[in-house]
């Protein structure tokens, strides 16, 4: 589709973080799918393969200070950039007043993955001005239906559509799953309240009065909130479990993927805190595509990265969710059997579920909003009930 051509504003392009994994994995699938591409990214991203990138956007992984101020000093740059593109798409929730100002009368799309479509709120009125008036003038493609449901709550009458994250299944679906020596349970993302880590911790020490020998390895930077690191290391001390949960921190690819292969469940008990909570939770995808049955949790983005009783188990953040996530990892641990056909009815469903099948519907998106006749009809808010057979 070499007519069409789309600007995208994009934080760094690595797989440091979800905003950033989104980004270089949707414009690879987009490159993939012939369309034509003009990127400007977070000045910090490292160069792309094919896909000329300019990079001076304001880094959000480490945050810079003064975002907007930095945003309207290279306003004159990113619109030459632009200029050609037909339409202009946010990848990232920050970027969206720039992104608005360089659309002009264009189509705008701005991706809406979790928490930061309501961080504004928190922000002084004329901030939260700016931003509402951003995403009002936008489609905002949301990677889950409850990240579509909070923004309709926080910026009353914004359009949107939901397009799930996709997986990149060559990578994760290549895994060959041996399962572990010893009951083994794997969890990965930043060590951080949102993520449920602590919850994970003290879970384990209730598994452990079923089956002693378990074993968790948790994998993921310490960088993003290291009080919440030092509260997890304080209650695997105050609970004995040294010898049971084992903080890894980031590791190289090949140590990941065999992390994957040996694991027997895959968890990501998420939990919202205040204004924040999980969009999607990429990891429970990659999880499913290497054919380990996974546990998230409800009232967060994990309702669509899981076909509960299927590929994984729900389980309810609240009081209980410690017992909860302990009862549900019991269940898996010792269920050999029905773990493993949640993990190959999830290896089967997240062969459907890739990037490319992703950037099919955003193309598709692009398209609805550069005709003048249906740009402002609805677009279909059903897309993640489809991926998941109902």
């Amino acid at each position: 589709m070499p007519d069409l051509h789309v600007g995208i504003l994009a934080a760094d392009l690595t797989d440091k973080a979800g905003w950033s994994q989104y980004s270089l994995s949707m414009i690879q699938a987009l490159h993939r799918a012939g369309i034509r591409l003009t990127v400007i990214t977070a000045r910090n991203s490292p160069p792309m393969d094919g896909i000329d990138v300019l990079p001076i956007l304001p880094t959000v992984d480490p945050l810079d200070r003064g975002m907007l101020a930095r945003m309207a000093a290279i306003y004159p740059q990113a619109r030459a950039a632009l200029q050609s593109c037909a339409v202009i798409h946010t990848f990232i929730e920050p970027y969206a007043p720039l992104a608005a100002l360089v659309a002009g009368k264009r189509p705008l799309l701005i991706t809406g993955h979790g928490s930061y479509v309501r961080a504004a709120q928190a922000r002084p009125a004329p901030i939260r001005a700016l931003y509402g008036w951003a995403f009002r003038r936008a489609l905002v493609v949301c990677v889950s239906r409850y990240t579509a449901q909070i923004i309709a709550h926080t910026i009353p009458r914004v359009r949107s559509s939901v397009i799930n994250n996709g997986v990149n299944f060559e990578h994760f679906g290549a895994i060959q799953h041996i399962g572990g020596t010893v009951p083994t349970v794997l969890s990965v993302g930043a060590v951080k309240e949102r993520k449920g880590t602590l919850q994970l911790a003290r879970a384990i020490a209730i598994v452990r009065d079923s089956i002693p020998n378990v074993q968790c390895h948790i994998v993921g930077t310490f960088d993003a909130e290291p009080e919440t690191v030092q509260r997890v290391r304080e209650t695997i001390n105050e609970l004995n479990l040294g010898d049971q949960v084992h903080l890894l921190g980031r590791v190289p690819d090949v140590e990941l993927m065999r992390l994957y292969a040996a694991a027997d469940v895959f968890a990501l008990p998420s939990v919202n805190v205040n204004w924040k909570f999980e969009g999607y939770g990429l990891s429970l995808i990659e999880a499913s595509a290497a054919r380990l049955p996974v546990i998230g949790s409800r009232d967060c983005g994990a309702e669509d990265a899981i076909q509960d009783g299927i590929t994984g188990l729900l389980i309810a953040q609240g009081e209980l969710m410690e017992s909860q996530l302990a009862a549900a990892i019991i269940r898996l641990l010792q269920d050999r059997a029905g773990a493993r056909r949640m993990g190959e009815a999830g290896h089967a469903w997240a062969q459907t579920q890739t990037w490319d099948h992703a950037a099919a519907h955003l193309i598709d998106a692009y398209r609805k909003e550069l005709d003048p006749l249906s740009r402002h009809q609805p677009h279909p808010k059903s897309l993640s009930e489809n991926r998941r057979g109902t």
